[in-house]
């Protein structure tokens, strides 16, 4: 094991932790204006890769990206108020431009149900024309009070999809099929993290849906991040812009909609639930560089070994990275790998060359062990399939073991407090309870059922709210 990284402990300041990894492991920095970041070079390379992972399942299906603008009339705001409402202490006007000022200000897009709903509003006229499935890559600006890079940041970068349906039915099935089939096995499959999927209680719920489906992670500290959402929109911001089709019997009816997002938040999440003292451990199924081979010492036969080793792995499939860079110590190039949280190193020097084999060092579960050159790539994949399984056991255990059943809002603190879940029946917490648990820092995260489904409504028998404190 490569010497450890100075870190904070998680232990001793698990927040100040977070802020070491960021910048030891050169992830991200603090832009110019307050709650704005720059995302570097390692940190938008777990995110290009969350995007092709979570692109060729949405495009899976049959939702297309478009792009839509980034300023948005205000008076667009004004046609749904329970939207306006909820994002108005969020919001970036712009009142001037090119030197004058502006005939209408211009919100900074905080998310786009508004500008699309008007394109979709045109481009929606038949029973023909639908479903219409639209998603798109954007950044987009929401004022943020409390910043912190990567959870809440003032601007930041999200994929946002938006349907219009025919009928109610087919709107709740898209929006569930994207919170289950496409968000959940990303996040459980490829980030390694075993989010539980829930429904938003009415008070939390997206400002101007009829139904929120969220999904929510433990992180190592016990606390919940959301890490994405599916919106039942109903016909609310149909009916505010006067979306409707043809049906086949010859009326004008309204459309049914959803809009669903995730963004770079989810980076944050890995860092929280899979980080330790050492930085990083990045699942290898996401990692952008799956396994390293170092070489040891400025030694030609050395050299063009790990270069002819690292052929052979891109050549099996493995995303690799050859680290040749003698001239800088062995030792600090091991620790920079370790704080990444590159799965597996693979190192190489002059006398692991004369037995014919390398230093496996592996990231997650910790350990060397000299494996044949030859057999590595044959040994590897396997090495890592190992390795996603672990964090996905690691981030299941860990909730499961301090997430606790209770029946009194009382308990349901105590367990939040002390740095876990709580879930308590619904039936006897109510929006009276849940304001009770906001005097203490504590939110419902979601609504499961008792046997860890979906409910399909607010009030279904058995209901449990999992409850807890968020970033």
């Amino acid at each position: 094991m490569a010497k450890a990284p100075v870190l904070t402990p998680q232990a001793e300041d698990f927040p100040r932790w977070y802020q070491d990894v960021i910048n030891k492991a050169e992830l991200a920095d603090n832009g110019p204006v307050r709650g704005t970041m720059v995302i570097r070079p390692y940190g938008y390379g777990l995110w290009e890769r969350m995007q092709q992972e979570l692109d060729a399942r949405i495009k899976a299906t049959g939702t297309r990206n478009a792009y839509f603008p980034l300023f948005i009339p205000q008076s667009y705001l004004a046609k749904e108020a329970e939207h306006v409402e909820g994002f108005a202490p969020e919001l970036a006007v712009v009142t001037h431009g090119g030197g004058k000022q502006l005939e209408e200000p211009a919100v900074v897009r905080p998310t786009s149900e508004m500008i699309i709903n008007a394109s979709f509003a045109k481009w929606v006229q038949s029973y023909r024309d639908l479903p219409l499935l639209i998603n798109q890559w954007a950044n987009v600006v929401r004022w943020e009070m409390r910043p912190r890079v990567f959870l809440r940041t003032t601007e930041f970068l999200w994929q946002e999809g938006h349907t219009a349906h025919a009928t109610y039915e087919e709107a709740r099935d898209f929006a569930a099929r994207i919170h289950r089939d496409i968000y959940a096995d990303f996040m459980v499959n490829v980030l390694a993290i075993d989010v539980v999927l829930g429904r938003k209680s009415p008070s939390e719920r997206f400002a101007g849906a009829i139904n929120t489906l969220t999904l929510e992670g433990m992180m190592g500290d016990g606390k919940a991040l959301q890490m994405g959402t599916s919106h039942e929109l109903g016909q609310n911001f149909a009916r505010a812009f006067d979306t409707r089709f043809l049906s086949k019997d010859g009326s004008r009816e309204l459309v049914w909609q959803t809009s669903w997002g995730s963004s770079t938040r989810m980076v944050g999440g890995l860092i929280m639930s899979h980080g330790d003292d050492n930085g990083l451990r990045v699942p290898p199924r996401l990692a952008p560089t799956q396994v390293v081979v170092l070489a040891i010492k400025d030694d030609e036969a050395v050299l063009a070994k790990v270069r002819e080793i690292g052929a052979a792995l891109t050549a099996a499939g493995i995303r690799t990275e050859v680290d040749d860079r003698t001239d800088t110590p062995f030792g600090r190039r091991a620790v920079d790998w370790e704080l990444k949280g590159v799965p597996v190193r693979v190192e190489v020097g002059p006398r692991d060359l004369e037995a014919g084999t390398a230093m496996l060092a592996r990231r997650i579960p910790g350990g060397k062990e000299p494996v044949a050159i030859d057999a590595l790539p044959a040994r590897l994949p396997g090495v890592l399939d190992e390795d996603q399984a672990l964090l996905l056991r690691q981030s299941r255990e860990r909730r499961e073991a301090r997430t606790t059943d209770v029946r009194t809002i009382e308990d349901a603190v105590a367990a939040a407090t002390a740095g876990g879940w709580a879930r308590i029946p619904w039936a006897d917490l109510g929006p009276e309870g849940e304001a009770r648990l906001a005097q203490d820092a504590v939110t419902v995260r979601c609504l499961v059922g008792e046997d860890g489904s979906v409910p399909e409504s607010d009030d279904a028998p058995g209901t449990l709210a999992v409850v807890g404190r968020a970033y």
